[in-house]
């Protein structure tokens, strides 16, 4: 499996600018993982992140917000979210006690919402429960920001499944 040191040095081989911010303490880490390319002043241009954070429990680690950016039919579009992914995977191998990663494939709206499902399943996240309108959901509703489906998933499972998607694992 791939280490940090060497996701971010992939990347610079490809032209991509790895970064993470971690702030806290041990006890709870925040967590904000970007790719970034340089533009053609080069400036760094933001082309996804992934914000999320960490206690130190084998399942703590809760990745939150993620966001791509990268302009469709750029060569390096597709690497952005499997590298943030993998990167994130990392991290929390290397940095942490967690071993399995928590996030919430929110219910905007429904064809968004069975995307988000897919998605997350390839990376090898498998569901725990719905989040609906009850009022046991309310808690976790409150810390997840909406309704959704809560999936968990192994962390080097995802970094194995990030790196073949990259290029870098056996097939």
């Amino acid at each position: 499996m791939s280490s940090l040191g060497e996701l971010e040095a992939w990347g610079a081989s490809q032209g991509l600018l790895l970064r993470l911010q971690v702030s806290g303490s041990s006890a709870l880490r925040g967590l904000r993982v970007g790719v970034a390319r340089r533009d053609h002043q080069g400036g760094p241009q933001l082309l996804g992140e992934l914000k999320g954070w960490a206690v130190p429990l084998p399942e703590g680690l809760h990745l939150d917000t993620l966001r791509i950016q990268a302009p469709r039919g750029e060569t390096y579009a597709s690497m952005v979210g499997p590298l943030i992914w993998a990167a994130s995977f990392a991290w929390a191998l290397e940095h942490t006690h967690c071993r399995r990663a928590v996030l919430l494939a929110i219910r905007d709206d429904e064809h968004q919402h069975r995307r988000l499902v897919r998605y997350f399943r390839r990376l090898g996240f498998q569901p725990v429960r719905e989040l609906g309108a009850g009022v046991l959901d309310l808690p976790q509703r409150l810390l997840w920001g909406g309704a959704g489906l809560l999936m968990r998933g192994d962390c080097a499972e995802g970094l194995r499944r990030c790196e073949r998607g990259l290029g870098l694992g056996p097939e």
